[in-house]
C-alpha cells in the first residue's frame, strides 16, 4: 500500500499542477486512481479524489487571489449556482447514462480547440465586455450549465469555465484561470459534502494526496503568474488535445 500510496502522490502532485493552471487535473488523478484502487468501489474513489480536488484548487485561488484581477461579483454568481447545480448532477447520475453525453463535449472540445488554436489573440488581453449586470446574469447562467455537467460527468469543466470566461466576458486566459477556480472550488465542495456524508472517501489516502494536489497547484499557479497568458493558452490547447483524444478513444471503445 506504501508503494501504491506514493504513486497516487505523485499523480496528485502534477493532477494539481495542471489543473491551477488550464483546469483537466481530472484527467490525470482520476486514471491512475481506477488502476491503482483496485477493488475500491469507484463512489469511493470519486469521493477520494474529490478531497484532492479541492485542497488542490483552493490552493492555487489563494495564490491568484491578490495578484489577478477578479471581478468577484460575476465570479461569485457563477460559484454558488454552479455549486447547487453540481450537487443536483450528481444526484441525477446516477439514473442516467453519463455515456449518452461523450460524443456531445467531445464535439463541443474539438470546436474549443481549434477556434483557440486558431484565433492567435484569443485571451491576450483583458478587456471585459459585459456590462455589471450582464456579467451576473452571464455568471448565473453559466453556473448552472457548467454546475450540472460537472456533478453529472465531468470531464473538461475547468476547460469550459476558462474557455467561457475568456469567450463571453472577454476575460484574458491568466484572470479566466483565476476565475475558473473559485466556481471549481465551489463544485467540488458541493460534490464533496455529498460523498462525505454518504461516507465514501478513504481518508488514509485522500489526505497525503491532498497535500501533494496543493503543492502541485501553489507551484502551478506561481509559474502561470510568472509565465502569463501565453504559457496560460499554450497549455490549455496540451490539456483540451489530451482531453479530446480520451473522450474520443473512450467513444470509439464504446
Amino acid at each position: 500500500m506504501t508503494t501504491t500510496l506514493i504513486a497516487l502522490c505523485l499523480f496528485a502532485f502534477l493532477a494539481g499542477f495542471v489543473d491551477s493552471v488550464v483546469g483537466g487535473g481530472g484527467l490525470i488523478q482520476l486514471p491512475a486512481m481506477l488502476l491503482l484502487l483496485k477493488g475500491v468501489p469507484v463512489p469511493t474513489i470519486l469521493g477520494t479524489g474529490k478531497v484532492s480536488s479541492l485542497a488542490g484548487t483552493a490552493a492555487a485561488l489563494r495564490r491568484y487571489a491578490g495578484r489577478v484581477p477578479m471581478r468577484w461579483q460575476a465570479v461569485g454568481a457563477a460559484a454558488a449556482t454552479a455549486a447547487v447545480f453540481s450537487f443536483l448532477g450528481a444526484r441525477v447520475v446516477s439514473q442516467l447514462p453519463a455515456a449518452m453525453l461523450r460524443p456531445l463535449v467531445l464535439g463541443m472540445l474539438v470546436v474549443i480547440g481549434i477556434y483557440t488554436f486558431w484565433r492567435k489573440d484569443f485571451g491576450a488581453l483583458h478587456a471585459p465586455r459585459l456590462s455589471p449586470r450582464r456579467e451576473v446574469v452571464m455568471g448565473l447562467l453559466m453556473g448552472v450549465c457548467l454546475g450540472f455537467y460537472d456533478g453529472f460527468f465531468g470531464p473538461g469543466t475547468g476547460s469550459f469555465l476558462l474557455f467561457g470566461f475568456v469567450g463571453l466576458f472577454g476575460y484574458d486566459f491568466l484572470s479566466a484561470s483565476a476565475s475558473a477556480k473559485l466556481v471549481n472550488v465551489a463544485t467540488n465542495l458541493a460534490s464533496l459534502v455529498y460523498f462525505a456524508f454518504t461516507d465514501q472517501i478513504l481518508y488514509h489516502v485522500a489526505l497525503p494526496m491532498a497535500a501533494c494536489n496543493m503543492l502541485g497547484s501553489t507551484l502551478g499557479a506561481k509559474v502561470a503568474l510568472q509565465r502569463g497568458t501565453g504559457f496560460v493558452r499554450v497549455l490549455f490547447l496540451v490539456v483540451v488535445s489530451g482531453i479530446i483524444l480520451k473522450l474520443g478513444y473512450e467513444t470509439w471503445q464504446g
